[in-house]
C-alpha cells in the first residue's frame, strides 16, 4: 500500500474520467466492456493508492466502489424495465398508442407534441423513469405509423421527461436531494411549487427545441429488425382471414377494397361460399363466414389478429393440423395451435429446389410437419388474387409463420425452407392485460404515496409480473439491458471517486475564485453553466449533493438570498442531456433509439446552452437579482 499526495489521486481520477468518456465516444469497444474496465481500473488504483480517512481506513475500497451495482436507483431502473416489458407483452401500451394516434388525428407532429406534453405533465409529479418506460413503445408505434426512424424521437422523449421533472419539488430525486441539503444547512426548504414558474419557462423553450430542432439534427438510424417489424420495407403478404360472428366488420362495405376497421390492409378477393367477389366490391356488405384474401404488412396483419377484427381461416387451421380431442379455440371451434403458449412470428423463405415448389399449403400439410401456421405468403413477381391455400409455392416465396419458440427454432433444421432469424418477434398476449395493468398501477401508486420506497414497490411489481404470467423468466431477463447495469455502476463509481478525492470540490472552488467581484446575475449564470457541464460527467445526484453547499457559500459571499443559487443547482443538475451516463432516462432510450454516445452530445449541448440562456434571463428577474 502506497501513500502519497492526495492531489495526485485527484488528478489521476480526472484522467481516468476523461479517458472513459473518450472511449465511450469513440465506440471502438462495447459500452459494457468500457464500463467494467473503468471499474476495474478504479479498484486497482485505489487498492494500491488508497484514500484514507482520519482512522486510517480506505474510503475507496472495493466495497465502496462496487456499491453502485447494488444501488437502489439501479435496481429500480431494472425492475421498471421488467414491469414495462410486462405491459408491452400484455398489449396495454398499444392501447395507449392508439389513443394518442386517434387524438393526433393522423398528424405526425401533433401526435408527437401530445406525447411529449403528457410525458412532461406526468414527470412533474411522478418519477420520470417509469414515464419514459411507458412512452418508449408509444414513440416506437408513432415511428412505425409514420415510417420515421425511432432515433428521431427517443432522445426528445427522454429530455421531455427530464424537463418535466424540473417544475416541482417531487418531479425528480435530484430536487429532493437539493432540498435535503438545504435542511441540513438550516435553511428554509423549498415549497412544492417554489420554482415552478421559472421551470415552466424553461420547459416551454425546451419543448420548442425538442419539436423543431432536435429531430432535424438527430441521425435517422434504425436497425434492420425495426425496418422489418415496422413494415417499412413495404413487404406485403397475401393472407387469408375469416370474418367471425362478432367481428366489427359484419355489415360493413369495403369501397376500394378498404375496410375502416382494417387500416393498412387491402382486400383483394372475398370468397363467399362458392362465389368469388372481386374489387371494386360495389354493393358488397360483409357477412359472417366471408373469407378475405388480403394484402398487408406483418404489423398490420398482427394488429388485426390481436384485436380479433378477423381470424385465421378456421377451415384451413383445422385441415392443417392433427386434432386434439375436446380442445376448443378462442373462437369456439377446434383448438388453434397458438392457444396457451407464448408465440413467435417469423419469416421463412422457400429454398431453391425445395419439395414445396409447385404445391399448395394443403398439399404440403405444413402445420402437421412443422407445428407452425402460415399467416401469409409474399411474392414479389406479381399481384395474386386467389385464396392463400390455393397458391402453388415457388422458390423465393416468403411465408409469414407463427408458432411457439421451440417450433420456430426447429425450422432451422428444415431443408425445404430458410428461417430468416432476425425476423423472429415474440407476440403480445392480452390474456393477462388487466392483471398487468393493476400490478403496474398499484406499484407506482404505493410508491407515490410513500407507503414503501420506490425500489421496494417496483421490485415487488416486477416479480408479480412474472408470477401472474404477463411474461416468463426468460422474457424478464431479456428486458434487463446489460448496458444499463454496467454504465450506471461505472458512473456511480466515478462519481464516488471524484467526491472522495476532492475533484468535484476543486472545480467548484476554482469558480468561486474566478468570479470574485462579478455581479450576482453573472455569478449565478456562470455557476449554472458550471454545474450543468459537470452533471454530464458525474451523476445528477452527485452534482446536487456536491454543489448545494457551494451554492449557499457563493450566495453568502455575493450578499444575495440562497434560494436562487439552490434553484440553479436544481435546474443545472438536471441538465444531463449531453451524455447517456448523466441520467437514467437517457440510458433507457439508448437501445430503442439505436444511439451512439456522440448522439446525446449532438442533441444535448445545444439544449443545455438554450436552457442556460433562458435561466440567465428568467431566474434573476424572478428573484429580483
Amino acid at each position: 500500500m502506497i501513500i502519497f499526495d492526495p492531489a495526485i489521486q485527484m488528478w489521476a481520477t480526472f484522467a481516468l474520467v476523461v479517458i472513459a468518456l473518450a472511449l465511450y465516444a469513440s465506440e471502438k469497444m462495447p459500452m459494457e466492456v468500457i464500463s467494467i474496465g473503468v471499474v476495474c481500473a478504479l479498484l486497482v488504483f485505489f487498492q494500491l493508492f488508497p484514500v484514507l480517512d482520519p482512522a486510517g481506513r480506505n474510503v475507496l475500497d472495493a466495497h465502496r466502489l462496487l456499491q453502485g451495482f447494488a444501488n437502489p436507483a439501479l435496481v429500480t431502473v431494472l425492475a421498471l424495465l421488467v414491469m414495462g416489458q410486462g405491459m408491452v407483452r400484455a398489449g396495454l401500451l398499444d392501447v395507449l398508442a392508439r389513443i394518442v394516434l386517434r387524438a393526433g388525428r393522423g398528424r405526425l407532429w401533433f401526435s408527437i407534441f401530445l406525447v411529449l406534453m403528457v410525458a412532461i405533465s406526468i414527470s412533474a409529479f411522478l418519477n420520470n423513469i417509469p414515464v419514459v418506460v411507458i412512452f418508449i413503445p408509444i414513440m416506437q408505434g408513432l415511428a412505425m405509423q409514420f415510417s420515421m426512424p425511432p432515433s428521431k424521437l427517443m432522445i426528445p422523449l427522454s429530455y421531455a421527461a427530464v424537463l418535466g421533472g424540473m417544475t416541482t419539488l417531487v418531479g425528480s430525486s435530484t430536487n429532493l436531494l437539493v432540498n435535503s441539503a438545504m435542511i441540513e444547512l438550516d435553511l428554509r426548504p423549498f415549497g412544492f411549487f417554489d420554482f415552478t414558474v421559472p421551470g415552466i419557462a424553461m420547459v416551454a423553450v425546451g419543448l420548442l427545441y425538442l419539436m423543431l430542432v432536435a429531430p432535424r439534427i438527430l441521425p435517422g438510424r434504425a436497425s434492420m429488425v425495426d425496418r422489418i417489424l415496422a413494415g417499412g420495407s413495404g413487404k406485403q403478404f397475401i393472407a387469408q382471414l375469416t370474418i367471425a360472428e362478432d367481428s366489427t366488420l359484419v355489415g360493413m362495405s369495403a369501397p376500394g377494397g378498404l375496410f375502416p376497421s382494417l387500416p393498412d390492409i387491402t382486400v383483394r378477393l372475398v370468397q363467399r361460399d362458392e362465389e368469388a367477389i372481386l374489387p371494386p366490391f360495389e354493393g358488397f356488405t360483409a357477412q359472417p363466414g366471408d373469407v378475405l384474401v388480403v394484402a398487408a404488412t406483418r404489423k398490420a396483419l398482427t394488429d388485426a389478429l390481436s384485436r380479433k377484427v378477423a381470424q385465421i381461416d378456421p377451415k384451413y387451421a383445422k385441415r392443417e393440423r392433427p386434432t386434439r380431442a375436446g380442445a376448443k379455440s378462442r373462437n369456439g371451434g377446434d383448438d388453434l395451435p397458438w392457444d396457451g403458449a407464448a408465440q413467435v412470428m417469423a419469416e421463412v423463405m422457400v429454398a431453391p429446389g425445395s419439395r414445396y415448389e409447385g404445391q399448395t399449403l394443403r398439399q404440403i400439410g405444413f402445420f402437421s410437419q412443422t407445428h407452425c401456421v402460415v399467416l401469409g405468403i409474399q411474392r414479389r413477381s406479381r399481384m395474386i388474387r386467389t385464396r392463400m391455400t390455393e397458391i402453388r409455392l415457388e422458390a423465393g416465396d416468403v411465408l409469414l409463420v407463427q408458432g411457439d419458440a421451440h417450433d420456430i427454432n426447429q425450422l432451422k433444421a428444415n431443408r425445404e425452407v430458410v428461417l430468416i432469424e432476425w425476423s423472429a418477434e415474440e407476440l403480445q398476449t392480452q390474456v393477462s392485460a388487466p392483471v398487468a395493468a393493476l400490478i403496474f398501477a398499484v406499484a407506482i401508486g404505493i410508491a407515490a404515496t410513500g407507503l414503501v420506497s420506490l425500489v421496494v414497490a417496483t421490485l415487488t411489481g416486477a416479480v408479480a409480473m412474472v408470477v401472474c404470467g404477463a411474461l416468463n423468466v426468460r422474457q424478464a431477463a431479456r428486458a434487463v439491458d446489460p448496458k444499463i447495469v454496467t454504465t450506471i455502476g461505472a458512473a456511480l463509481a466515478m462519481g464516488v471517486a471524484l467526491q472522495e478525492t476532492g475533484g468535484a470540490q476543486h472545480v467548484a472552488r476554482l469558480l468561486v475564485d474566478a468570479m470574485r467581484g462579478a455581479g450576482p446575475s453573472v455569478v449565478l449564470s456562470v455557476f449554472f453553466l458550471t454545474v450543468a457541464v459537470l452533471s454530464n460527467l458525474v451523476t445528477t445526484k452527485t452534482a446536487a449533493v456536491l454543489f448545494t453547499p457551494i451554492a449557499i457559500d457563493i450566495a453568502r459571499e455575493v450578499g444575495v438570498p440562497a434560494e436562487p443559487f439552490a434553484v440553479a443547482v436544481v435546474f443545472a443538475a438536471n441538465c444531463s442531456f449531453a451524455s447517456p451516463l448523466g441520467y437514467q432516462t437517457n440510458l433507457l432510450v439508448l437501445g430503442p433509439g439505436h444511439y451512439r454516445f456522440i448522439d446525446f452530445a449532438r442533441a444535448g449541448i445545444p439544449l443545455i446552452v438554450l436552457l442556460w440562456l433562458v435561466f440567465s434571463a428568467v431566474v434573476p428577474w424572478w428573484y429580483g437579482l
